[in-house]
């Protein structure tokens, strides 16, 4: 009978992905709508600005939010239900969000007057000067999101993913409206400034449905920032060394931007390796290879990380270790595709997308298209690391192992910068930084797997190389289906964006095709309907 349960369990929570992958696939749409209206807006040096400056908030969302805050909050909240109550879930999850509350205002508090100074003092030159006010103006939007994140959490610890997959188009919506209307109302640089207005604005009003969900499902207890709790006192010890392994790609990512600026064109500098605009080129990029990770990815690790913790809450090996190695066979079936197919595809894609405006296309290596595909590229090299490095990090967090990972991500976090320091200077010139990126995180990807086996035992190996196997196969099938039609229809008269969409179904039914002959059974388990029983 126990056995049966556990099955039941850990079918509701596997089978949840499948609806937490639609809901955070219309978000992703809307996110991808929103770039498609941002992206493209202000001139080289001003986008740059603003997509540096847009960078840090969302850092601190990876960092406070959910990131490092909801892995270990998840598990200690956890236990907590089901050891001692709901009520006692409450209690904590009202001192944890006052602390949050509290300590990020103060920290926004701090930088800010930080950052005045700096304007004041040594406000350097115009481009500087201009991200440190856009920087200054969205901080505040961190507090919102982070919040959003902490109850989100919350949410899917009782099972609850409606909303928090669902919350993100909120946000879209509204910047996607800032970019349409900025430009009337606030033209040139002013355009930035509005759109920053917009983000702080909406991040607080998304945040009010998930207050209102909470509350309503009583489990909110008293904002109260003292006493504090033990359980909380035991999150925030855990929350330090969670920061960098949850947050090494978001780290990555802003060190990449910021070494970017250091080392583009200005007059002052004439020989730097890179161009202006190269920031917003790889915002874009990062945007494209992170679609299929935020919507896959994460909706797999979404419902497998309150799985994993309750296994370890109750002291099962056996099950943390099946649902892990399932978890892993998801991973490689559909990072494989995910990786392949936006390198096969990378220049469309990305000319579909964003080329108009201030985003220049064409045969020149220069371009904006030409750039970002060359980064996206390398990028999506390292795709099925990236799902797996999500999967395991939960592995460890689920048993409140933080040590390991902090040291294996901290070292790969400097190896990925200094393998953009170097790469910027070979002929890869900007495309370095996405290669650098896939080298750490493959590293990451292996290290982590090899460790954790001292955890949980050892991985059905086995079965995972042969679905890896298998969805290698499936994927070279469809990607030569997605190449022959693009060039296929090259002399067709079609809009290039109609003749993307035929070269992705495409290549999506050949796969699912393929899959289905090699008898693949994450595809079964996929598309298999979620069982009510229990």
């Amino acid at each position: 009978m126990a056995e049966m349960d556990a099955k039941v369990e850990q079918e509701r929570y596997f089978g949840a992905a499948r609806m937490v992958a639609g809901l955070t696939g219309v978000s992703r749409v809307f996110g991808m709508a929103r770039d498609m209206v941002l992206v493209p807006l202000g001139t080289a040096r001003l986008a740059d600005a603003f997509w540096l400056a847009f960078g840090v908030p969302h850092l601190f969302r990876r960092l406070f939010g959910e990131g490092a805050l909801t892995a270990a909050f998840v598990p200690v909240f956890t236990e907590a239900d089901v050891t001692a109550g709901p009520q006692r879930a409450r209690l904590v999850l009202g001192n944890t969000a006052a602390l949050l509350t509290a300590v990020l205002t103060a920290l926004v508090g701090l930088i800010e007057l930080g950052l005045a100074a700096w304007l004041l003092l040594a406000p350097g030159p115009p481009e500087r000067a201009y991200t440190l006010r856009l920087l200054m103006l969205m901080l505040p939007f961190a507090v919102a999101i982070c919040l959003l994140a902490l109850l989100s959490g919350a949410l899917n610890s009782r099972g609850h993913f409606f909303y928090p997959a669902l919350a993100p188009v909120l946000l879209n919506l509204g910047l996607i409206v800032g970019g349409w209307v900025g430009p009337t109302v606030a033209p040139g640089a002013g355009q930035f400034y509005f759109e920053g207005i917009i983000i702080v604005a909406v991040g607080f009003l998304h945040l009010l449905p998930a207050v209102w969900i909470v509350r309503r499902a009583r489990m909110l207890g008293p904002l109260v920032v003292r006493p504090v709790l033990p359980e909380v006192r035991a999150i925030a010890r855990k929350m330090g060394p969670t920061l960098v392994p949850l947050s090494m790609m978001q780290f990555a990512d802003l060190a990449t931007r910021v070494v970017a600026m250091a080392f583009t064109v200005t007059a002052a500098s004439p020989h730097m390796p890179l161009e202006p605009g190269v920031i917003r080129c790889n915002y874009a990029a990062g945007r494209l290879y992170q679609f299929p990770l935020g919507v896959l990815a994460v909706s797999i690790s979404t419902v497998v990380f309150p799985l994993l913790s309750r296994y370890a809450a109750r002291g099962d090996r056996d099950g943390l270790r099946d649902a892990l190695t399932r978890a892993l066979r998801l991973c490689v079936f559909l990072g494989i595709p995910a990786g392949a197919g936006m390198i096969v595809l990378a220049r469309p894609v990305v000319a579909a997308i964003f080329q108009r405006e201030h985003f220049t296309g064409g045969s020149d290596p220069l371009s904006d298209v030409s750039r970002t595909a060359a980064m996206l590229r390398m990028y999506c090299l390292g795709m099925p690391a990236y799902f797996a490095v999500h999967v395991l990090l939960r592995a460890f967090f689920a048993q409140k192992e933080t040590r390991g990972p902090l040291i294996v991500s901290s070292v790969l976090g400097l190896l990925n910068v200094a393998l953009v320091v170097v790469g910027i200077w070979t002929p890869l010139r900007s495309a370095a930084m996405g290669l650098a990126t896939a080298v750490a995180f493959s590293i990451n990807a292996v290290v982590f797997g090899w460790l954790i086996q001292h955890k949980v035992g050892r991985l059905d190996w086995r079965t995972i190389g042969v679905s890896a196997g298998r969805a290698c196969v499936a994927t070279a099938a469809m990607a030569a289906a997605a190449w022959w039609s693009w060039e296929g229809l090259g002399h067709v008269p079609m809009h290039r964006a109609l003749r993307l969409a035929a070269a992705v179904i495409a290549g999506a039914c050949v796969f699912l095709a393929a899959a289905r002959f090699l008898r693949c059974a994450e595809l079964s388990e996929l598309l298999r309907r979620q069982s009510r029983s229990g």
